[in-house]
C-alpha cells in the first residue's frame, strides 16, 4: 500500500507517468536508476538472479570500499514546490542505506541541470529503516526542476516519491491561450470526494488517456440516498467554454449522468476549503453519460462567469476516467495559496 502525502491534494511531482526521469547516477551495479521513479512500492522475487546478484526492484549500487556516497540526479515530471520525500526501501534488508539527503536545483524543466548548476538541500541527512516508507516533511516554498537523491554510504531504495503542489511557469503562456483549467500539469488540484475506494480523485486530471479502469476515478457502489461528487481546485482563476467528461474503460460502472459546479473563491487555503459551505452555481445541467466514451459539453454550458473550484457531480455512483475544463486563465490573478507543511 502507497503511503498518502501529508495533505491528500498533493502529488508525486517525480512519477514517471507525469514525466519524470531518473537521469544520472553514480553508480546502478545491482538495480537500475528507473525504478526508482516506477508505480507501486516494488515487488521481491526471492528466488530470482542475474549475472550481477540478486534481483531487485528498486535502485541499488554496489558495496562501497572507499569514502563517499551514491547518489542519483531526477529530473521531475512536473515542478513545483515539494512539501513532503518518502524513501521507501520496501524489501530493502541488510542491504538499505543507513541515512539519505536530497538536494534540488532549478533548471531546464525538460533536460538535464546545468553543470555548475547550484544544488540546494532541502533535506538533511536523516536515517532510514529497512523496508519501510521513510517520510519526511519539508519546509521549502521554492519551485524546483530537479532533485539528487544521496544514500550513505550505499546500498537499495526500492522508491522516491517527492510530493508537493506542481508551479507552472506561467510567464510562458501566451495572452489569449485556451487550457485545460483542471489539468494536474496547469496546477490543477484534487481536494476533496465523497468517496475514492477504488481508485484517486488525483487520477482525474492527470496527463493523457486513461490506461485502464484502475487509472481513473470510480467510487464504490452507492446503496443509499445521494450521489458521488468531487472538488477540483483550477489551477488559476477562469470562465471555462468546454468540458470533456471521459468514461474510457468504464463499460459496466459508469455514472448514469453527471452535472458540473463551479465557485469563486480566489486565495482560499486548499485545506480550508469547505465544500459544504460553498455557494455553487451549475455550470452543466444534469448530463446522461455513456459507456468507455468521450462526452464534450459546450452549449449545454451556462455562463457563470470566472471559477475558481469545480464540483463534479456523478449520479449516483461509479467512475470516470478523466475531467477536462477548457478556458481561459485569469493571468493577472495570484496563483494558488501553497498548502501549509
Amino acid at each position: 500500500m502507497t503511503a498518502p502525502a501529508p495533505f491528500a491534494g498533493l502529488i508525486d511531482l517525480a512519477a514517471e507517468r507525469l514525466g519524470g526521469r531518473a537521469l544520472e547516477a553514480n553508480d546502478e551495479f545491482f538495480a537500475p536508476k528507473e525504478n526508482l521513479l516506477k508505480p507501486g512500492r516494488g515487488i521481491s522475487k526471492p528466488d530470482e538472479y542475474t549475472d550481477r546478484g540478486k534481483w531487485m526492484d528498486g535502485w541499488e549500487t554496489r558495496r562501497r570500499r572507499t569514502p563517499g556516497h551514491d547518489w542519483c540526479v531526477i529530473r521531475l515530471g512536473l515542478p513545483g514546490i515539494i512539501r513532503s520525500v518518502n524513501i521507501d526501501t520496501h524489501h530493502f534488508l541488510g542491504n538499505h542505506p543507513t541515512h539519505a539527503s536530497l538536494d534540488a536545483g532549478v533548471g531546464d524543466p525538460t533536460g538535464s541541470l546545468p553543470t555548475g548548476a547550484q544544488w540546494v538541500e532541502i533535506l538533511p541527512r536523516a536515517p532510514l529503516a529497512p523496508d519501510l516508507q521513510n517520510m519526511f516533511p519539508l519546509d521549502h516554498d521554492q519551485r524546483w526542476t530537479h532533485v539528487r537523491l544521496n544514500i550513505y554510504p550505499d546500498g537499495g531504495v526500492a522508491r522516491l516519491r517527492t510530493y508537493g503542489m506542481v508551479a507552472p511557469d506561467w510567464a510562458s503562456y501566451a495572452a489569449g491561450t485556451v487550457i485545460d483549467l483542471a489539468a494536474v500539469e496547469h496546477g490543477g488540484l484534487a481536494l476533496d470526494c465523497s468517496d475514492m475506494f477504488f481508485s484517486t480523485m488525483q487520477n482525474l486530471i492527470l496527463p493523457g488517456p486513461a490506461q485502464h479502469m484502475g487509472d481513473g476515478w470510480e467510487t464504490k457502489r452507492r446503496r443509499g440516498p445521494g450521489h458521488d461528487w468531487a472538488i477540483i481546485r483550477l489551477g488559476r482563476p477562469g470562465t471555462i467554454e468546454k468540458v470533456v467528461v471521459e468514461t474510457t474503460h468504464f463499460k459496466g460502472n459508469f455514472p448514469d449522468q453527471c452535472s458540473l459546479e463551479g465557485c469563486f473563491l480566489p486565495d482560499t487555503d486548499d485545506q480550508a476549503f469547505d465544500s459544504a459551505a460553498v455557494a455553487w452555481r451549475e455550470l452543466l445541467p444534469k448530463s446522461r453519460l455513456t459507456g468507455h466514451s468521450q462526452h464534450e459539453f459546450t452549449s449545454e454550458l451556462v455562463d457563470i462567469g470566472d471559477s475558481t473550484h469545480l464540483r463534479l457531480n456523478i449520479y449516483p455512483d461509479g467512475g470516470i476516467a478523466r475531467l477536462r475544463a477548457f478556458g481561459l486563465p485569469d493571468l493577472t490573478s495570484n496563483p494558488p495559496a501553497l498548502p501549509a507543511t
